[in-house]
């Protein structure tokens, strides 16, 4: 598939929500990566199983003075500041980013890039 999209912004997301989902999944745990396509744009989805995260910790996610700093699941250091590149990426691309997750049964965050220019 194809997208007008900066290649290495586009590494950047995944390969940074790819290093999350496995930073607070446990040992064992799944992760998905998949794609949707329309006419539009293609939706990408990282999935895990991991610890998962309250309403309020997701709804600061993507927030520069939102508190979201918290140990993997074997101690690993987050600032939270990769997903705030992530979205300034994906909105500079003409996309959007969200994520939905449940405590201790895992997240998923997505991302949408446009087909076209």
């Amino acid at each position: 598939m194809e997208v007008y999209a900066d290649s290495n912004m586009i590494q950047t997301v995944i390969r940074n929500l790819v290093f999350n989902a496995v930073k607070f999944t446990e040992k064992g745990g799944k992760i998905n990566v998949s794609t949707q396509t329309t006419d539009e744009e293609v939706e990408i989805s990282v999935k895990d199983t991991g610890i998962g995260m309250n309403s309020v910790i997701v709804d600061n996610l993507f927030k520069l003075d939102g508190k979201t700093n918290r140990a993997g699941t074997e101690g690993e250091l987050s600032t939270g500041l990769g997903l705030i590149l992530c979205k300034d990426f994906v909105e500079k691309l003409g996309g959007n980013i969200w994520a939905e997750s449940e405590e201790g049964v895992g997240s998923v965050f997505t991302f949408t890039i446009p087909i076209k220019n």
